[in-house]
């Protein structure tokens, strides 16, 4: 999840945003440097779901897909498992997103993580429920709720940074994405070692637990944002070329991430015959490297938001590549390796970062470009539309990868993967190019217009 800085006479964004007091310029900016202790009640609370979340989401990865398959559930079925997760998601999304003035940021952030708790401690005990088609039954319950838990506090956080730190949200939220990166390092090994160690109930009730004690925290010292209703909608800010486009790209990466979750950790034990244990540490190479270049990437597009565009488009194709060497794919005869599935999942994170984190500001500044007003209705509605397009891949990268890998094996699914980044990043270059193009036209012809008009004054004048 990423954004940026927006400068005031180039992407609509109010002055007010840029100034901080009211004094000159220069105290503004040394006033903007110093965190007030809003925001950094904010930054805790912010970094509180993102790690928390990423931690119960990604814990599954390393032996729930064999314990499923131990309660009768097929590749396709466990695949759809992790997919509807992001399906309901998606549908969440667009409901918070909508109304997220109306029920209001702090309740929805808040009830949102207490339910992802209890919903978490819960999803441990499905080792108690019958196999077939009853335990299936209670594992899509349990994900849906997750789901629609997890979507309402991502929403409101997401909304709540930005709203706290619009002179700095890529880089703000390109930080917060470590801990979303720490969470999905430590979920999968400590996910990993407990289920090794104490069984498969231990893993879950632990990290619920931990996530349910910072829901107290959380009501004590997140700020309540109050914020007039908007007037635009999904519709409107969905069918702006640029923002489709970039929907588009969002949805590439998440499907990418997403295609990992059920079918990594199967073709790890069955072509390395790694233990449990060692095979969270496998997903630590992706999370790592995925947390330490957010930040940089973040900071990077505020400073030169110009770059923005071609980190998109680079991030899209190296992770392309990456796909294609994940396996390896089979048509480039190259032998697979341990070493080498490491290094790919490092260069996979790095290129996830370059490549989405500049997306969230992206669509902000577009949005306000097009007349958007400012504000936390309009910060509700980007948020939900990026974790919409997040889960839309979530749901098909999980959900297909399971039955292409049933159907064709990894090393084929994880390349037909990579065209769907390869496409993306084409798409989006080609978008920008043509963008480009048609500003310098336009330039040119206000140049031609404007020398004509001087010429035609002076002709006045000489009359």
């Amino acid at each position: 999840m990423d954004r940026g800085t927006w400068r005031a006479t180039i992407q609509g964004v109010p002055k007010n945003w840029i100034q901080l007091g009211d004094g000159p310029p220069g105290g503004a900016m040394e006033t903007s440097r110093r965190l007030s202790r809003e925001q950094i009640f904010v930054l805790i609370s912010a970094a509180s779901i993102n790690l928390g979340s990423m931690m119960c989401y990604s814990i599954l990865g390393p032996f729930f897909p064999k314990e499923a398959e131990k309660k009768g559930a097929s590749n396709t079925v466990i695949g759809t498992i992790f997919g509807c997760y992001a399906l309901f998601d998606f549908l969440a999304s667009l409901v918070f997103g909508k109304y997220l003035v109306h029920i209001g940021a702090k309740f929805m952030f808040v009830a949102g993580m207490f339910v992802s708790g209890a919903v978490t401690v819960l999803f441990g005990l499905l080792d108690q429920v019958p196999e077939g088609p009853v335990f299936i039954a209670m594992c899509f319950l349990l994900r849906i709720t997750d789901a629609i838990s997890f979507e309402a506090a991502i929403t409101a956080s997401s909304s709540i940074v930005a709203k706290a730190f619009p002179n700095n949200v890529a880089t703000v939220l390109g930080s917060l994405e470590t801990f979303s990166g720490l969470g999905l390092v430590l979920g999968p090994p400590l996910g990993g070692f407990l289920y090794q160690s104490f069984g498969y109930e231990v893993p879950f009730i632990f990290l619920g637990c931990i996530v349910l004690l910072m829901v107290p925290l959380n009501m004590c010292i997140l700020p309540n944002y109050e914020s007039d209703k908007g007037k635009h909608s999904f519709w409107k800010l969905i069918t702006l070329p640029k923002v489709a486009f970039l929907s588009f790209v969002i949805t590439s990466f998440s499907s990418c991430f997403g295609f990992l979750d059920p079918t990594l950790s199967l073709f790890v034990l069955e072509k390395f015959n790694l233990p449990a244990g060692y095979v969270g540490l496998v997903f630590l190479g992706l999370a790592l490297s995925y947390a330490i270049s957010s930040p940089l990437v973040g900071l990077l597009s505020d400073k030169m938001p110009h770059l923005r565009k071609w980190l998109l488009v680079f991030g899209n194709l190296t992770l392309a590549g990456c796909y294609m060497l994940l396996g390896p794919a089979p048509f480039l005869h190259i032998k697979s390796q341990l070493w080498l599935l490491v290094l790919i999942l490092v260069i996979n994170g790095i290129s996830a970062g370059i490549g989405l984190i500049p997306t969230f500001p992206e669509i902000l500044s577009c949005a306000h470009e097009n007349g958007f007003e400012e504000g936390l209705s309009t910060l509700g509605l980007v948020s939900g539309l990026f974790g919409a397009m997040w889960s839309v891949g979530a749901f098909v990268g999980p959900t297909l990868g399971g039955f292409l890998y049933e159907k064709i094996g990894f090393e084929w699914a994880a390349a037909l993967q990579g065209l769907w980044a390869l496409t993306s990043g084409l798409a989006m270059g080609l978008f920008y190019l043509l963008e480009h193009l048609r500003r310098r036209r336009r330039s040119e012809l206000q140049n031609i217009l404007g020398t004509e008009e001087e010429r035609t004054a002076l002709l006045s004048d000489e009359r």
